[in-house]
């Protein structure tokens, strides 16, 4: 059998160098699983007529639409192989990211596996799920002073309009006592601020760390909240929350609860009362050991061995 050193992989993300979301901890925890026994890149200052010529086997485009497109034809011309994994979720972006013919799409749930081969039954698709560093988020650890009085819960997300942050202010506000604590930047910061200043004067704090910090913030807090739209591709903060011991409150949609499991409870969180009473009930609640159970089954180890196995299946 051919050695698995002989794959040569690139992966593009011109934000890889200035952002820390999704994608970019998703490149960099699976290229250093595989740059072991691997030829890995991850490229961000992208230049297209290099690509025509620079050696690889299969390549990754991340930031979808155009790229895609200029991705798809350069491969094409060199007769290799281009994959996308599906971070924009269920939407314009992944539909056009699979109209681009790419030779595997990655779906990371089962709903945006069964969505993505209805949108292109021509395209190969397949489920990997995003994954999580067992050994760098854990309940044991150093924590933080966030200054807050508790019992604290936490967002972590970019301040965005899709990350729906306002209804987590207003649920907060319901609650006799506790404080939110949101992790991020964004467009939405000042709206935020200007909300949590009127209902939860006091209870409220949007801070930023850097990505080495989290996993002290993450223990330095009871709950964790992700009021995100059902149709978000994933969450890695939600497995950084339950390997760090956390509970968590999710929009109740098929993709959390295929990642949550039975350590969290699902809501609508566009209900304030709704809302209000699981934060409370998952406050109340002794989670054990279940939200670590559940983060264990996203491993990064795993995750980077399926697709190890799957750049393997696609270059024979």
């Amino acid at each position: 059998m051919e050695s698995s050193k002989n794959m040569k992989i690139v992966f593009l993300n011109k934000h890889q160098e200035s952002e820390t979301r999704g994608v970019e901890t998703f490149l960099v925890e699976l290229a250093s699983r595989l740059s072991s026994n691997n030829d890995i890149e991850i490229i961000s200052k992208i230049n297209y007529f290099k690509l025509l010529t620079k050696p690889f086997n299969l390549i990754v485009p991340t930031n979808g639409r155009g790229q895609v497109v200029l991705i798809r034809l350069i491969s094409w011309l060199r007769g290799k192989k281009m994959l996308i994994s599906g971070h924009s979720g269920i939407g314009l972006d992944d539909r056009l990211n699979l109209y681009a013919f790419p030779n595997t799409f990655v779906a990371l749930s089962t709903k945006a596996k069964d969505w993505a081969k209805k949108t292109n039954p021509f395209v190969q698709v397949e489920k990997i799920p995003n994954g999580i560093d067992i050994k760098k988020f854990s309940k044991k650890g150093q924590k933080i002073e966030i200054g807050l009085p508790g019992p604290i819960i936490l967002s972590v997300a970019a301040l965005t309009e899709q990350k729906r942050l306002e209804l987590a202010i207003g649920a907060v506000s319901k609650l006799k006592k506790g404080s939110l604590l949101i992790v991020g930047s964004g467009s939405e910061e000042e709206k935020l601020k200007s909300l949590a200043e009127k209902l939860i004067p006091g209870r409220f704090k949007i801070m930023a760390f850097p990505y080495k910090d989290m996993p002290k913030v993450y223990r330095s807090v009871d709950l964790f909240t992700y009021p995100s739209v059902p149709w978000e591709s994933f969450g890695i903060v939600l497995l950084e929350a339950m390997a760090s011991g956390l509970g968590v409150v999710v929009t109740n949609d098929p993709i959390r609860t295929e990642i949550v499991g039975n350590a969290g409870i699902m809501v609508d969180p566009t209900n304030t009362n709704e809302y209000t009473s699981a934060l409370q009930t998952a406050l109340d609640t002794n989670w054990g050991n279940k939200p670590r159970k559940q983060a264990t089954k996203f491993d990064w180890n795993i995750i980077a061995c399926k697709y190890e196995q799957l750049f393997k299946k696609l270059l024979k």
